[in-house]
């Protein structure tokens, strides 16, 4: 079973975190466009986490916002087709 997305902001930070799984120190980090981090996982390279910085400030913004990533969206509990 694929591990469900969580959705946490930290107002304080400014930072929407989406999360995989916990976040851990072996993690690497990249800085992808428009301020938006992925935590990649050491071995497989896989996205486990992403962290979008000045989140609220995005929210003001007329233009759509796009995460730089691709993902493959299912109802939890369900297999692929």
């Amino acid at each position: 079973m694929e591990p469900r997305l969580r959705f946490k902001y930290d107002r304080e930070a400014d930072i929407l975190h989406i999360d995989k799984c916990a976040p851990y120190a072996e993690q690497d980090s990249e800085e992808l466009e428009d301020a938006v981090v992925a935590r990649l996982n050491p071995h497989t390279g896989a996205v486990e986490n992403l962290e979008v910085l000045f989140f609220s400030t995005r929210l003001l913004r007329t233009d759509l916002f796009e995460l730089p990533v691709s993902a493959e969206l299912r109802l939890a509990g369900k297999e692929a087709a």
